[in-house]
């Protein structure tokens, strides 16, 4: 491409493309827009007014292509006019955050996204993808055939993250970010192998998916709700748990964890309190125990004894001590203050 070109032709997104430098300040934001649109598909693109740094490298893959885009800042829209005048369609896009923040809006979800984020975009419906300041990202553009998901499939993996902490992200990440930077250096068998690696974990997070949306049901709710509760109960003697925890080992957001127990009448918060006390409750009537009373609190998980004692009186209206002492006198019959013990 001649240094003074401020337009790009079809076919010329093979090799290292660089917008400041070689071009005009006046070309450089018509030559942006239009490198990052060939790359992904037709988009209503907003960029800076001045165009200061940018790069897109882009290396075939067969039928795939990997592409790594170094840029300011950006907005991209592809609306229901482009989708029907694009021929895009057939393609999907595989994409990790490197740097910077992103927000993706897609079939109906909206997407807070991170750096080590993987997320994916289908051209075949709009989108809208904003990425407010300086960013790095690595993706892999795909056909759909490749993908071999139906629509509906595909549907449920667009814009929902998979963060490096997540078992399916923690695999996808490295494996992307592998893939798109060595794209050229391996052979042709290495490429599509890692690249079909891609493609299977992708099929695992729409079969994911799919089981979570059947499970979006009463009886569904109520079977992942008893197994978080059993998780609660299992790990009660550890203080840092958390809801953060119990969402992020059960794989669902934090509000879907809150959502489950709304049938509860408690918080996560306040039923992991309510399991914690109902324990020591238990071991405090125990005649034979020689525990302390800060012993027993700190073996479920209270690591102040005195929160533990004004949280035991709240409830049970008398202090621990005094529970204890009221059970060495009578038989034991647990949960004084009705709560019940599972």
């Amino acid at each position: 491409m001649s240094p003074n070109s401020s337009r790009l032709e079809p076919g010329q997104l093979s090799g290292v493309l660089h917008t400041p430098g070689s071009l005009p300040v006046h070309h450089r934001r018509a030559y942006w827009r239009d490198a990052l649109s060939q790359t992904f598909g037709a988009v209503d693109m907003t960029v800076p007014d001045e165009v200061r740094s940018g790069t897109i490298r882009t290396t075939p893959l067969g039928r795939l292509q990997a592409v790594t885009v170094d840029g300011d800042c950006l907005s991209a829209l592809r609306t229901r006019r482009l989708v029907a005048q694009g021929r895009e369609d057939d393609y999907v896009v595989v994409k990790l955050l490197d740097r910077g923040v992103a927000r993706l809006e897609q079939d109906g979800r909206e997407a807070l996204i991170g750096p080590g984020d993987i997320f994916v975009y289908d051209m075949a419906r709009p989108v809208r993808l904003n990425l407010p300041q300086s960013f790095r990202t690595k993706s892999l553009v795909l056909p759909r055939q490749v993908l071999g998901l139906r629509e509906s499939d595909v549907a449920q993996i667009t814009a929902y993250p998979l963060g490096p902490d997540t078992p399916l992200g923690g695999l996808l990440s490295p494996l992307l970010a592998r893939l798109v930077d060595g794209a050229g250096t391996y052979p042709a068998r290495t490429g599509e192998l890692m690249a079909r690696n891609i493609v299977d974990l992708l099929g695992v997070l729409a079969d994911e998916r799919t089981s979570r949306t059947i499970m979006d049901t009463p009886s569904g709710n109520r079977a992942l709700l008893l197994r978080i509760q059993q998780f609660i109960d299992r790990h009660l003697a550890d203080p840092d748990l958390t809801p953060q925890i119990i969402a992020q080992a059960h794989h669902i957001s934090l509000r879907y964890l809150h959502k489950l127990f709304e049938s509860e009448d408690a918080t996560v918060g306040k039923w992991i309190q309510r399991r914690r006390l109902e324990k020591c409750e238990h071991d405090l009537a125990r005649r034979a125990t020689d525990s302390t009373i800060a012993a027993v609190a700190h073996r479920w998980g209270f690591t102040s004894a005195a929160h533990f004692s004004r949280v035991f009186r709240a409830t049970y209206r008398m202090s621990p001590r005094e529970w204890r002492d009221s059970q060495a006198l009578t038989p034991y019959n647990p949960s004084p203050a009705g709560i019940i013990n599972t």
